[in-house]
């Protein structure tokens, strides 16, 4: 039966998502299922991993029985997911060891501040493009093995695997058949060596965490595993994986050097792909992988933030001064401007250029003429200088100049927010007319994997724009608002410490 369709998997913090697209990138189905956040301690975030199995197959069967297609058409599965967050299970029950530690959890905070005492940052940022932070994964992987009784004890065993949230959906998804990562998500985990491609046994050493748990490193396209027959009643091959952020990239057709996009999700990812080689940043971004393949690596900056979307889901949920993202649009552009009010969303933190794992939230500027609207718009603001500041050093490190963002998420939704984007970067801000660009990344990668397309060029052909935001503030004013919001950020740092 010819094959039509390409199935995606797009695990994210706040759910999972399926999507079934067509051989010209449309969306034919979709589903999606929340799932539940943990937060046992102050700064403490975890998931039950079950639920990403769980959620994941609910998705893939009601799309399968949705779009009423045959599922022998189905020419691969591609993965996309969130990053860092990690999962310990025994390989011989198929049981978690403790709940998904996710990659906003601080705990491992003063750990990391160990090591940095110890003079391993530039150890550690040379071989792997990061910087020794909570939010990565060999930090969590460490935790469990040290703080969970009888995993030490496992793993001396051999009875231990450890993986990110593609593996432990890849092995799932296999009957428990293959143990691999693509080079992307290893990326993230602290212990890849980013020139050698390779797990790097100095940092394997440092964080005393044995190699033989960690997955099989595999090219971010082409074929690494078979969904069971189990599944879906096919065997279908699993050909495409990435992290969320850098399958958006893809997604967004960002295949030249120079290339920016950000997600607007529950956090941000401003990535820039840099090309063949990778270069050390000045202003605190990380260097990616931002994929493999064909054995040919391609690099990225990134400046991710930790709290984007879900400042706006603080607005409705913490404080409840909102019912919805789209009550929080309306409110904001009922006044002119925040009335010199700034919110700085540091919940867990701030990273570039900050890395700021003590930086707590605040709100500045409040008088009594200050009310919802105003802190509305100072939250959707926010997430435009947060971004802002991750362009503004990718454009230091790199010496070219971005002329234009292309962007995706739920977020996208709000003209206001991308308009204000545009204005506060000073650049042409390009919005297209998919913007599942995490799925449609990862459809891409697994479509390729498989020839189901030709080659990246048919895949350029294929991206659209929706709508464009031309900026229209003056540069007197968007230096003004900018050196504001630079002064709100100095009072919230060091503040947990």
């Amino acid at each position: 039966m010819k094959k039509k369709y390409i199935l995606a998997i797009d695990q994210g913090t706040s759910g999972s998502r399926v999507i079934l697209f067509d051989h010209k990138g449309r969306v034919m189905q979709s589903a999606h299922r929340e799932i539940k956040q943990f937060f046992p301690s102050p700064g403490w975030v975890e998931h039950d991993p079950s639920e990403y199995i769980d959620t994941t197959l609910e998705c893939l069967k009601e799309v399968v029985e949705k779009s009423k297609i045959d599922v022998s058409e189905i020419a691969s599965i591609g993965i996309a997911n969130q990053r860092e967050t990690v999962i310990l299970w025994d390989r011989e029950t198929g049981k978690p060891v403790y709940n998904a530690i996710v990659w906003q959890c601080r705990r491992t905070a003063a750990y990391c501040s160990s090591l940095k005492e110890a003079g391993y940052n530039e150890l550690i940022n040379d071989k792997t493009g990061l910087v020794i932070d909570a939010y990565f994964s060999a930090t969590k992987i460490k935790w469990i093995i040290d703080n969970v009784e009888g995993v030490k004890e496992k793993v001396e065993q051999g009875r231990i695997l450890a993986g990110n949230v593609d593996s432990w959906i890849i092995w799932n998804l296999s009957n428990r058949k293959y143990h691999v990562t693509d080079y992307s998500n290893a990326s993230r985990t602290l212990l890849l060596n980013i020139n050698t491609l390779k797990w790097d046994d100095e940092l394997l050493k440092i964080f005393n965490i044995p190699a033989d748990i960690l997955p099989e490193l595999k090219p971010s396209s082409g074929v690494m595993a078979y969904a069971d027959k189990s599944m879906l009643g096919v065997e279908i091959p699993i050909a495409g994986d990435a992290g969320d952020q850098q399958a958006a990239l893809f997604g967004q057709a960002c295949f030249r050097p120079g290339m920016a996009k950000n997600t607007y999700g529950t956090a941000l990812a401003v990535i820039m792909n840099i090309g063949e080689k990778p270069i050390k940043s000045e202003n605190g971004l990380l260097t990616d992988l931002a994929w493999v393949i064909n054995g040919k690596a391609t690099y990225a900056f990134e400046g991710i933030i930790f709290n984007g979307g879900s400042t706006i889901q603080w607005l409705r949920d913490g404080i409840k001064i909102i019912k919805d993202a789209r009550e929080c649009d309306i409110l904001s552009e009922k006044v002119e401007d925040t009335g010199n009010v700034y919110l700085v969303p540091a919940f867990t933190g701030l990273c570039v250029p900050y890395w700021d794992m003590y930086a707590r939230g605040i709100i500045i500027g409040i008088t009594r003429g200050t009310g919802r609207e105003h802190i509305c718009r100072a939250a959707e603001e926010a997430i435009a200088y947060q971004t802002a500041d991750a362009i503004y050093a990718m454009i230091s490190d790199s010496s070219i100049d971005i002329l234009s963002m292309r962007v995706d998420g739920g977020a996208t939704k709000s003209n206001f927010l991308l308009q204000f984007q545009s204005d506060i970067l000073g650049i042409t801000i390009e919005r297209p007319r998919i913007t599942e660009m995490t799925a449609l990344g990862a459809a891409y990668l697994a479509g390729l994997g498989v020839g189901f397309w030709s080659d990246m060029e048919e895949l350029e052909k294929q991206w659209e724009i929706d709508k464009v935001y031309k900026p229209s503030m003056s540069d007197e004013k968007r230096k003004e608002l900018y050196a504001g919001w630079k002064n709100a950020v100095q009072r919230s740092l060091a503040w947990a410490k």
